[in-house]
């Protein structure tokens, strides 16, 4: 499957985006597909996930009650509302999806066989 992420930009602290990950492939609702960011000179983080067919849905402790993981299997996306942005949102987000993942390894990026490009987010304070 192939994966195309979009919607980010610049943002003041307290502000929403909705990123978006929009892939091929017929099968995308047996993938669980994550969020994954990357701030300058840190390494890669979980954010959140979604499990396959709609699944469960995990966060990292930092965006728990501010961002939300949604899918749409219909549109073959996969969607992660940020509301009340914070400036240390600020990174490079990543959307990764694969079929096999576990739920211990959800939080893993090793773990996911599928990558899209990336989208910058900046939230300026």
């Amino acid at each position: 499957v192939q994966l195309q992420a979009s919607g980010g930009g610049l943002v003041q602290a307290g502000g929403s985006l909705r990123l978006s990950c929009a892939a091929s492939g017929r099968t995308f609702s047996s993938y669980t597909v994550g969020w994954f960011r990357q701030a300058p000179g840190k390494e890669r983080e979980f954010v959140a996930a979604v499990r396959r067919s709609g699944g469960s849905t995990h966060y990292t402790p930092s965006v728990k009650g501010r961002f939300t993981i949604s899918r749409d299997n219909a549109k073959n996306t996969v969607y992660l509302q940020m509301n009340s942005l914070k400036p240390e949102d600020t990174a490079v987000y990543y959307c990764a999806a694969d079929p096999n993942l576990i739920l211990s390894s959800i939080a893993s990026a090793v773990r996911y066989k599928n990558w899209g490009q990336g989208t910058l987010v900046t939230v300026s304070s």
